[in-house]
């Protein structure tokens, strides 16, 4: 029996649509869907359990996306022809869904959900990241699981001053704003992009594009599930709710979770306090009643969070003061050092309240790029940057299990800030590495700053430093605070988490996720003000400690020259198996990698000895030295011959051309060792190829004055010599 289809189709307004289309594919799912762009195609699924899991107050949501090298008619690369574990790009498209999906679901849902979705075929001309988030939530649209407020994502860049929706990837390498946007119909639920020192202004213009083009995919979606009767959305048994305990419970908790808050105490301090008011909580009841009522302990635990939750959002409502004393727009204390480990090529630790981050900067030749092999994406990245967030950093010990989703995610909004400041002619592959070492709320921001001074340190030329900050918010609908450089807790409780990275001219980089519904514009606004405040402030800070990037690499960093030779040159540069750049490497202590570029060999000399980089360099010069006519070189005599002597072009050994007896001096030369011998050095004019020899010709005589020719002969003897 054939299926019955059921489509919408969204107009991108130039000749561009995609397409959703549901009742084909994987109908055991709860929900799946279809979604089309040119030749791209997802398929999305959805499936959530019927009940939740016993003692699980969270929602297990699962947001997984896969891309197929079939899809791309590609083998995978390496020993295993399989896809294995998800690349750093398919981590970073499940961020981005998940951060917008999951606190849209009802807060008390906490069935086991899976959203997965895979892509089955791709098109050059399509980035399938952008249509991951519409896939999800339609996947979510045509199933039965309360998800109640449709969403979507879209990409904006900007070429030439023009915002375009979804735009190719070589649309993206001309645009100046790169920028991933979720919203549902009424609000903006998460951003996250990399720019070229936009304003502020213009980053909200771009937020705004965004958003009306994701209004459009949430009514076709709407549409979608129209057209299948609206399924009814599933009963599910809600959170347990005992009006008593919560009454208790905050009678007991609240004034002291609020005394504490307004202590201005620091990270642990706090911490202890809060602990113990959560130990005579506990202890409202007795081991008996526990005992009695099974959910009891799960209520009590429940009550005294949203307590504490409450208490510490009203203090800073209330009384505009924070956890640690600070006001909404003040920056914690920094200090910052560069140079401080003495074996890397460029090291800083940033210290700014109880986060910080400790930076390393390596450098390399292209052949340590960060090789990028993707269906949808194959290419290689010259500036990298990884993120540790080790569990020492917030006090804990916790089992290593791995780069955890986070860590990418941070890492690649701290890569994101500092890459376009990157001079375009670095010859160098860099590798930043970020050791959290403390956290107490925004270690990628500390990750970005402490970049920069590392950057500053090992000599990359950077176009301009860059600085970061996290804002906060708290609103209770009606009274706000916008909050700068938020706390963990702060971070954990409050309702809004925006990292802006930027120059003092412009912003480079944001990510922001929204934990409510219905952000204002104007709240948005006054963050993105008070961030720039902020993060010139912070970076006034960065440039106190080091003004401008060191003139040179340190002394153990190695330098890197760039030359190159001529494509046919390439094999004979490099000998047979490698002999001869094999040998060359070993006697001059570098590296050396050569990589073809069209009808040339790019060359690239990496070490710490100067010495040995000239070697190089002089031996590259040998090979594609050719003199030209009527230009004088320096020479050696190697060889004496009867007819003349043999000399070697002093900046290109081994090449030799014969220097004839003829070609000597002016006067007439019997033998060559007459005017010259073993190992002389001299100038020589080069004259080019003998067109009856065919052979090279140089003359000695003509760079030496010529000497005057005599006007007359004598004359003979007439006179009869017999007298």
């Amino acid at each position: 029996m054939i299926p019955k289809v059921t489509q919408e189709i969204i107009d991108l307004g130039d000749g561009r649509s995609i397409s959703i289309e549901t009742g084909k594919l994987a109908k055991q799912a709860d929900g799946s869907v279809v979604v089309r762009m040119g030749d791209a195609m997802l398929l999305a699924t959805a499936v959530s359990a019927r009940t939740a899991n016993p003692g699980v107050d969270f929602l297990p949501l699962t947001v997984d996306y896969r891309e197929k090298f079939a899809a791309a008619g590609r083998f995978p690369g390496g020993f295993f022809k399989r896809e294995a574990r998800p690349s750093d790009q398919e981590i970073l498209t499940m961020r981005l869904v998940d951060r917008v999906l999951r606190p849209l679901f009802p807060d008390d849902y906490h069935a086991e959900t899976q959203v997965m979705i895979q892509l089955m075929s791709h098109d050059d001309n399509v980035m399938p990241d952008a249509l991951a988030g519409l896939a999800a939530s339609a996947a979510l649209a045509v199933s039965d699981i309360p998800f109640y407020n449709l969403i979507s994502e879209v990409r904006v860049g900007r070429v030439n001053g023009q915002l375009i929706v979804n735009p190719s990837r070589e649309q993206l390498e001309q645009s100046d704003i790169d920028m991933m946007i979720g919203a549902s119909k009424d609000s903006v639920c998460m951003v996250e992009g990399e720019m070229k020192e936009i304003s502020e202004a213009e980053m909200v213009e771009a937020i705004k594009f965004a958003h009306e083009a994701i209004k459009v995919q949430i009514v076709a979606q709407e549409k979608l599930r129209a057209a299948l009767g609206s399924p009814a959305y599933r009963e599910y048994e809600g959170e347990l709710e005992d009006e008593t305990v919560k009454a208790k419970v905050k009678a007991a908790a609240y004034d002291k979770y609020y005394a504490i808050a307004q202590e201005a105490s620091s990270k642990q301090e706090r911490g202890e306090k809060f602990a113990e008011v959560k130990e005579e909580v506990k202890a409202l009841y007795t081991e008996e009643e526990y005992a009695e009522n099974e959910n009891l302990a799960e209520l009590v635990s429940k009550y005294n969070y949203k307590v504490q939750k409450e208490a510490v959002r009203n203090v800073i409502l209330e009384k505009g003061i924070r956890l640690d004393g600070r006001k909404t727009t003040e920056i914690r204390p920094i200090w910052s050092e560069v140079d401080y480990l003495p074996s890397a090529h460029g090291s800083a630790i940033f210290t700014r309240g109880e986060t910080q981050a400790l930076a390393t900067v390596t450098l390399g030749t292209s052949r340590e790029a960060n090789v990028i092999d993707l269906p949808s994406e194959q290419g290689e990245e010259k500036f990298y940057l990884h993120y540790n967030f080790p569990p020492f950093s917030t006090g804990e010990a916790k089992p290593l299990r791995g780069t955890s989703r986070r860590e990418v995610g941070h890492g690649n909004l701290a890569q994101r800030a500092l890459k376009n400041m990157i001079p375009a002619d670095c010859p160098y592959t860099i590798r930043i590495v970020s050791e959290v070492l403390e956290s107490n709320g925004s270690s990628s921001m500390a990750t970005v700053c402490s970049g920069t001074l590392a950057l500053m340190d090992a000599g990359v030329q950077m176009v301009k430093p860059v600085s970061g900050i996290a804002m906060g918010l708290i609103t209770d609908g009606d009274k706000f605070a916008v909050l700068s450089d938020i706390l963990g807790d702060e971070d954990h409780l409050g309702d809004m988490d925006f990292k802006v990275t930027g120059t003092a001219d412009g912003i480079t980089a944001c990510q922001m996720d929204i934990k409510i519904e219905g952000l204002r514009y104007d709240i948005m606004e006054q963050a993105l003000a008070q961030a720039r405040d902020g993060r010139l402030h912070i970076l006034g800070k960065i440039t106190e400690t080091i003004a401008k990037p060191n003139a040179n690499v340190k002394p153990k960093a190695p330098k890197i020259v760039m030359s190159s030779i001529p494509a046919s040159m390439i094999g004979a540069f490099i000998g047979p198996g490698g002999k001869n750049i094999q040998e060359l490497q070993k006697n001059t202590e570098t590296t050396i990698v050569l990589n073809e570029d069209g009808d040339r060999g790019i060359v690239e000399i990496l070490g710490t000895n100067q010495a040995g980089i000239d070697a190089v360099l002089a031996k590259i010069e040998a090979m594609i030295f050719k003199p030209e006519v009527g230009e004088a070189y320096e020479v050696k005599v190697v060889k004496m011959l009867d007819f003349g002597a043999v000399v070697e072009y002093t900046r290109a050994p081994g090449q030799e051309v014969l220097l004839h007896v003829s070609e000597l001096a002016w006067e007439r030369t019997e033998k060559p060792s007459d005017v010259v011998n073993m190992g002389d050095v001299f100038m020589v004019k080069y004259l080019g190829v003998d067109p009856k020899t065919r052979k090279e010709k140089v003359s000695r005589k003509q760079l030496l004055p010529r000497p005057p020719r005599e006007d007359k002969k004598p004359q003979e003897n007439k006179e009869n010599p017999q007298g």
